[in-house]
């Protein structure tokens, strides 16, 4: 991961695009939790919702399935990313399908589904903006919600107008009208619409999406064939529940208030319907999710809603944006997903350093997930593997001798201040060498002062002293009187 975030960092279009959009979807997010006045309280109920949906998963799960198949849908269940792809291969053959659009599904990400589709001689188009956009640049999603976050509009603009024939301006309107004439045509000839699944109702097997273009619904009414990827946790048991979910997603994601379309479908069309999917199929997807069931420290991790607030707030995400991350899942969310649905791996045991461990993830949460607990318990589990460093394990242990020994440590500190003259300019250590490196390429390390607190005391006590014996005594007497009026204004509330 080093390795990706040296080549995040070094690159500025990156880094500034990255930092602007996410500050852009964190002060919106802000300003809609405190419009609405009652921000805490819903977090709660959404936290309580999913920790009941999660503890009682294999209830709704099936609940959801009995009910959409009475709906007339074929419900598949995949225990690993292998057999999802050959259902929705399988089902590709069946309709003889030669090309799918698609609306923005992290799931088929997770499965690299169109490199699949692909291979078997299926086009599959992606139709949501931001996908489009990295489709036509060969990326992965930058952003759980943005995908093309790590770009700026003098960049798409030269990706379509490649894809155009012609020189586009970098104006969003222009851009966004070339991509929907360009998409229009698609739908109307694809064979299959894929789709994924921002929440599932249990007690009616519905489906639920989210999304601000339209684009979702036109994969969903237009194409004869359906295909729904929905990973396993995204149940919910009613659509009395979505009303709180309904509030919470949109605020934490891009701080609207409501998601321009929501649509809830239940089931492929009915005769008295003008539109719709002839044949709908869901396919349900565990790919290392239920490893977390049961799991006291992840088991929360289910909870997530896939808002992306987490990215939005975390400090390092906002530096080194996606792809640093290495998996389809970035930011604070995705370095504790990723090492969990991969079996905690080793290839995986760098991703969890990736946080400050400052804790606004879990302040940015709608759901209130502890994900900065989360990446001390896979720190500690790396070190309990045996897959920690040695030299941290032997700095750790002389870190500890030191200072549980009063002795030691003012030894220690005694030799520091004689040791680090050789490195100290104007009362700053900037020297970038040994476990310094890191720290002081972006910042400094102050000096040990000549004298530390301690010693210094003594002298600070007498100066104190000596200030308030030469206090005035009208002074004196005033702040006397205002301590009094302070005194009886306690005891009188």
């Amino acid at each position: 991961m080093k390795k990706r975030s040296r080549l995040a960092l070094d690159n500025d279009f990156l880094r500034s695009a990255v930092r602007f959009t996410t500050e852009r979807l964190r002060s919106g997010k802000i300003k809609a939790s405190e419009e609405h006045g009652n921000w805490e309280a819903w977090r709660e109920r959404g936290r309580q919702i999913r920790l009941h949906t999660i503890a009682h998963l294999d209830y709704y799960l099936t609940q959801f399935a009995d009910n959409a198949r009475a709906n007339g849908v074929h419900v598949h269940f995949a225990d690993n990313a292998q057999e999802a792809v050959e259902l929705s291969l399988s089902i590709a053959k069946q309709t003889a399908a030669r090309s799918v659009v698609k609306s923005k599904s992290m799931v088929s990400e997770e499965l690299h589904l169109n490199r699949e589709l692909e291979s078997i001689g299926v086009e599959a188009i992606e139709t949501d903006l931001g996908e489009y956009i990295i489709q036509l640049a060969n990326e992965a999603p930058s952003h759980i919600i943005i995908p093309a976050i790590h770009k700026n509009r003098y960049q798409i603009a030269e990706l379509l107008s490649k894809e155009a024939g012609e020189t586009l301006p970098p104006e969003t309107s222009i851009l966004a009208g070339f991509v929907r004439s360009k998409l229009r045509e698609r739908f109307l000839e694809a064979d299959i619409g894929m789709t994924g699944c921002n929440f599932a109702i249990a007690e009616t097997g519905s489906i639920v999406l989210f999304e601000n273009e339209g684009n979702a619904r036109m994969v969903t009414t237009v194409p004869k064939t359906q295909i729904t990827l929905m990973g396993m946790e995204r149940i919910i048991p009613s659509w009395n529940d979505l009303e709180v979910m309904a509030t919470l997603l949109p605020r934490s994601a891009t701080g609207q208030k409501l998601t321009v379309y929501m649509s809830g479908i239940t089931g492929p069309r009915r005769a008295e319907d003008g539109d719709g999917p002839d044949e709908m199929h869901i396919i349900i997807l565990d790919n290392g999710r239920s490893l977390q069931l049961g799991d006291p420290e992840f088991q929360e991790l289910l909870n997530c809603i896939r808002c992306g607030a987490c990215l939005n707030a975390c400090p390092v995400y906002r530096q080194i944006g996606g792809h640093a991350y290495g998996g389809t899942y970035s930011g604070p969310i995705g370095a504790v997903l990723t090492p969990a649905l991969k079996k905690n791996v080793a290839e995986w045991d760098d991703i969890a350093n990736a946080s400050s461990l400052c804790g606004a993830c879990y302040e940015a949460c709608p759901v209130k997930i502890p994900l900065h607990d989360m990446l001390v318990y896979l720190r500690r589990r790396k070190v309990e593997a045996g897959r920690g460093s040695k030299l941290e394990a032997i700095g750790m242990k002389g870190f500890a001798a030191v200072m549980n020994n009063s002795r030691r440590y003012r030894a220690a500190v005694r030799l520091g201040r004689v040791g680090q003259k050789l490195v100290v300019r104007s009362g700053e250590i900037t020297i970038q060498a040994g476990p310094l490196k890191g720290w002081n390429t972006y910042r400094v390390t102050p000096a040990i002062p000549d004298q530390s607190f301690r010693q210094q005391w003594p002298n600070l006590k007498q100066e104190l002293e000596s200030e308030h014996q030469n206090m005035p005594q009208e002074l004196e007497q005033r702040l006397a009187s205002e301590l009094k009026k302070r005194q009886r204004g306690g005891d009188e509330s």
